[in-house]
Order: C-alpha cells, then structure tokens, then sequence
C-alpha cells in the first residue's frame, strides 16, 4: 500500500513540474510576444537609414512571436510549417489557408509543401521544356541578383512561364492549373494574383548568393532604400510571395535554400540585411530544409534567405522560382497575358469540355493565364456596366470557355476589350 502511495505521490510530482515548465514556457511565449510587439510598434524615423539598424532589434524580432498551432501541418521545424499536399482537400481547405496566412503573416514566414505536385511527370515534361530553352538561348543564361557571374554563374532562365506556355500550351495548363498554387497564393495575396517564374540552376561547385530579401524593395541599392518611408518597405512585403519548386531532388549537400525564419519581422529588414554584422548573423543562424523533386516552399519575401552552395558533384540543383504578385502591385517581369490566353486557348479548351478540370483547377489555369483585374482601364471607353468594374480577361476567358466559342470569336472580343482599355490618344 506504501509503495503504491509512494509511486502516486511520484507521478503527481511529475506532473505537478510539468505544469509549472508547461506555464512558464507559455509565459516566456508571451512575454516575448509583448517584447516583439513593442519593437514592431517602435517608433523609428518614417524616412530611415543605415544609421538607424541596430542588429540586437533584428535578433530579438527574429523570435518565434506567434503561440498559434497548425493542426493541419504535417510537422514544423524551427517554425518552418510543413504541409503534405496530399492531406489538403475541399475539407480542410479554408482551415489550411487560414493558417498559411497566418504563417506568412505573424510565424516563421515560411511554408513547405511536400509532394505539391504528388505526379511528378508533369514536372519532368517542364524540365524538358526548360532544356529546349536554355539549348535555344545557348547555354546557361547569367543575371542572378545575388550570386558570382562569369563561368561558373548559376543558370537563370528569365520569364520561363511565358516561353513555357508559348513552347507546349498543354504542359504549361497541366503544370498551372495545381489547385495548391492557387491555395498558397491566395493565402497571402488574395484573388486574381499574377504568376512570373525564372528557372534557376545551381551547377556542381556553384557558390552561395548572398543573403537578401526579395523583390519590390529587396531589388533596390541601399542608398535608393532611404527616400521609402518605413512604412511603405513595410506594406511592400505584402504584394509578393516567393516560391520554388524543387525541378531536383535537392539533399542538403546540393545547397537547398538558406532561410531565417521570422526575420520579415524587423521593420528596417531591407536596409539592414545588407550590412556585414547582419549578413554574418544570417551565416551564424539560418536553416536549410532538403527538398524532393515535386515539393515547394513558399516565403513572405522579407524574409532573409540565399541560394546555398552546391557541394555536390554531379546534382545540377534545379528550381522553377515563382514570383507570385497581388493584383495589386507591379510583378517584377513583363508578361503578355493576352497572348497567353490566346497560345493556350485550344489546349484549355479541351480540357475545359472534356471534364478533366475541375472546379478549383479552372480558376487556378484562368488566374494563371490571364488578367483578373479591371484596372487600369479607360473609364471614358471601358466604363461598368452593370457593375462595379468592367469586364476583365479572366471574367472575359471564362465566358468564351463556357460558351464554347472558338478560338477566333474569343479573339475578336479580346482585342476588342483590349482596344477599350487603351488610353486617349488625343491630346
């Protein structure tokens, strides 16, 4: 009977000491949370400079700040969420989208989606598209933002999704109408975003880029950062998100990309990230996640990251780079969605009367392939009718699709619609 009492006692003090780390890990949460809060809310000059950063600020806003829980995660690791495509359907959806805004927002700022593309020929069939384009533009084109140039250069393809579906309409529909590019997306940015995407390869022995934050403001010299106000740097992170596709496996050997979690925090983030004593930090602290071919991670594009260095011998690391824009804002790359909708209109036609898209898939394609926003327009020669807004090409490429109109009668409109839209020509 002692020992039995003895033995309960025990389990009643162990359970009496997990409660007391389980609150005091839980106050240590929520004090940093309020600490955090107070550095957000911090008053800083609207118009700041290099003089104003201060690394123990960065390192103190790089702390996980958000007590949420993503039931719906397949795991998460230093806060990067990690989700297996194949979980997520119409039943979990809206709860899944929820917490990727919320990841984008107030977590890490990072979001892995494994086997988000769960067939992977469609991924090769892109690949062989990628090949055909680089043999055309002779070779592995140089320009990446952040990385050494000359011979060894990391491959870059600029605006592959607009070659891609001028080379195969059909692979360019399969590959696009992914519905969990239209959740991530819509997660961050809402509605009738735009897709750019760049093809980057990392050859066997290619360096590291250096550490940076992303396009708008990421793409400007330090000196142009000071005439932004705090404020605006702020909402730009708001207008983009990052992504990348693994065309590869990528082992940690071959250099996956090098991510700080929770660094898009740190209102002065575009300025600092270029200082040594921060891009050392970076070097001291980031993380790496290898990644199967077919996987994908996205980012908030504040957040601090790199291109890793390929230790391999043989992998040429390859990533479709997704620059996904708000309707809102200005997508880094020029691209002539008119013409895709017209290159891709018999393939999507098909697939459109043949049942084989459906509902989810027939939004992600429209969105992808054509402009979902009514503006700019010309009110004078476009005005709403009926509407708050005039007709877009989305709402315009839809229509045809459902009526079943060939090709020719979906032109004829568009260039009508286009034609509307322009400015006035008179002075």
């Amino acid at each position: 009977m002692k020992i039995v009492l003895a033995v309960e006692d025990f389990l009643d003090g162990l359970l009496m000491v997990f409660l007391l780390v389980s609150r005091l890990q839980m106050i240590n949460i929520v004090v940093t949370t309020i600490l955090q809060e107070a550095l957000m809310n911090r008053e800083y000059p609207h118009f700041s400079s290099k003089e104003t950063v201060r690394l123990e600020d960065f390192i103190d806003s790089c702390k996980p700040q958000s007590i949420n829980t993503y039931q719906h995660a397949k795991s998460t690791q230093q806060g990067i969420v990690i989700y297996d495509g194949g979980s997520i359907s119409l039943d979990n959806w809206q709860s899944v989208k929820e917490e990727m805004a919320d990841v984008f927002l107030n977590g890490s700022g990072i979001v892995v989606i494994q086997g988000f593309y769960g067939n992977t020929t469609v991924v090769d069939d892109m690949s062989n598209i990628f090949e055909s384009i680089l043999a055309a533009e002779k070779g592995y084109g140089e320009g990446d933002h952040f990385a050494q140039a000359g011979a060894m250069a990391n491959g870059r393809i600029w605006n592959v999704f607009q070659k891609s579906a001028s080379i195969s309409p059909a692979v360019f529909v399969e590959y696009y109408k992914n519905p969990l590019l239209k959740l991530v997306s819509e997660a961050w940015l809402g509605v009738n975003y735009q897709v750019t995407a760049q093809v980057n390869i990392v050859r066997p022995g290619g360096r590291a880029q250096q550490s940076h934050r992303d396009y708008h403001l990421g793409f400007q010299h330090p000196e142009a950062l000071r005439d932004y106000p705090v404020h605006a740097q702020k909402m730009s992170a708001m207008l983009t998100l990052q992504g990348a596709i693994a065309h590869s496996d990528m082992p940690l050997e071959s250099g996956p990309t090098k991510l700080l979690p929770f660094s898009q925090h740190y209102p002065l983030g575009y300025i600092s990230c270029r200082e040594e004593e921060f891009k050392q930090y970076f070097e001291s602290n980031y993380i790496q996640l290898p990644l199967k071919k077919g996987d994908a991670v996205f980012f908030n594009p504040a957040v601090i990251h790199a291109a890793g260095q390929n230790n391999t011998a043989d992998l040429h690391r390859t990533a479709n780079l997704l620059q996904i824009s708000s309707a809102f804002g200005k997508p880094m790359e020029t691209i002539d969605l008119a013409k895709i909708s017209q290159t891709v209109y018999a393939s999507l036609a098909h697939d459109w009367h043949d049942d084989v898209l459906t509902e989810i898939e027939k939004d992600a394609i429209l969105t992808a392939s054509s402009d979902g926003y009514s503006f700019p327009s010309n009110l004078d020669t476009d005005p709403p009718i009926d509407d708050l807004a005039p007709q877009t090409m989305k709402q315009l490429l839809r229509q045809s699709l459902d009526q079943r109109w060939e090709k020719a009668d979906y032109q004829a409109a568009l260039f009508a619609q286009i034609e509307r839209r322009k400015p006035e020509s008179k002075c």
